[in-house]
């Protein structure tokens, strides 16, 4: 099978390239308009230079099988229309766009095309959150903060925010029948941002704090009296009377503590069956996010 990764940076070299380049079967080319990146990283995975691109027009003449986008957003609409047009099962690193109208072009060209299209929602396979889908769930509570880090609100909502978004989503029990945004803009930067969500008998919230003083990630759902917690997708607490914690093993790699690994291999998984992906869902969570820029932008005019 050969799979193409496009784009190099940190994402790509941390994540998802420790497990690609590792699968049996698997043969890796990579593309970036970067010679220097390309030479090192091909470098120390000991890449032949055949497998080496620096133009998509040259990767997608090897006859991919798969391919991998980690590129910046911006270029993502471009990018993914050519492999699509070109008949290739894409994963996106989420989002698909930082514009609504191109994410759901995109999604209507995949299914046009009747090719898979995946969008990189990793805390959906992230074990801590997927034993979080087994709890009650009445309260959900999700909070994805940072240090010195306000953004411009698009940005912010659709790079970032969009984990909460999703993962609220994924972990929310039954329909969502009303939406709530709160913000704090300063000077065109968003500070923080609460979402909630709320349908028959659960209520979800949101927060994220980019001047919080701490760089964290903590889920918590509760009902029924009891609650789990996980921290820093890491550390899993069940609280019910004393709590009870659960530690990731020290040799469990960071990209299947975090959900990554497990999304690669079903997306390979599903390219191998000849099963077609659609990323119909991930569209509903770009919807959302749109509310939610166009609520804090609403509230700033």
């Amino acid at each position: 099978m050969k799979v193409g990764c496009i784009g190099l940076g940190d994402i790509a070299q941390k994540a998802y390239l420790p497990v690609l380049a590792f699968q049996p079967g698997v043969e890796l080319h990579l593309q970036t308009r970067t010679p220097a990146t390309l030479a090192r990283v091909s470098d120390g995975l000991h890449l032949p230079r055949e497998r080496r691109h620096t133009t998509l027009d040259s990767l997608l003449a090897a006859d991919l099988d798969a391919a991998f986008v980690h590129a910046p957003t911006i270029t993502h609409p471009e990018i993914v229309t050519r492999l699509l047009e070109a008949g290739v099962p894409t994963y996106v690193d989420k989002p698909l766009a930082y514009a609504l109208d191109d994410s759901a072009r995109l999604v209507g060209l995949a299914e046009e095309r009747d090719v898979s299209l995946a969008v990189g929602f990793n805390r959906r396979h992230a074990p801590g959150y997927t034993q979080c889908a087994d709890h009650p769930r009445e309260l959900i509570l999700m909070q994805k903060n940072r240090i010195g880090l306000p953004e411009e609100p698009r940005t912010m909502i659709l790079d970032d925010f969009i984990h909460v978004v999703d993962t609220l989503r994924f972990l929310a029990p039954g329909p969502v029948d009303d939406v709530t945004v709160h913000a704090r803009v300063r000077d065109g930067l968003l500070h923080h941002l609460v979402l909630q969500l709320a349908g028959d008998g659960f209520t979800a919230l949101g927060v994220m704090n980019r001047l919080s003083g701490s760089a964290e990630e903590i889920l918590e759902v509760s009902g029924q009296d009891t609650k789990r917690q996980v921290i820093n997708l890491a550390e899993v607490v069940d609280h019910k009377g004393q709590p009870t914690v659960r530690r990731r093993g020290d040799w469990v790699p960071v990209a299947r503590q975090r959900g990554i690994e497990q999304a690669v291999l079903a997306f390979l998984d599903a390219v191998r069956a000849g099963r077609v992906l659609s990323a119909r869902d991930a569209l509903e969570t770009h919807e959302l996010c749109e509310r939610v820029v166009y609520a804090v932008q609403e509230r700033t005019a």
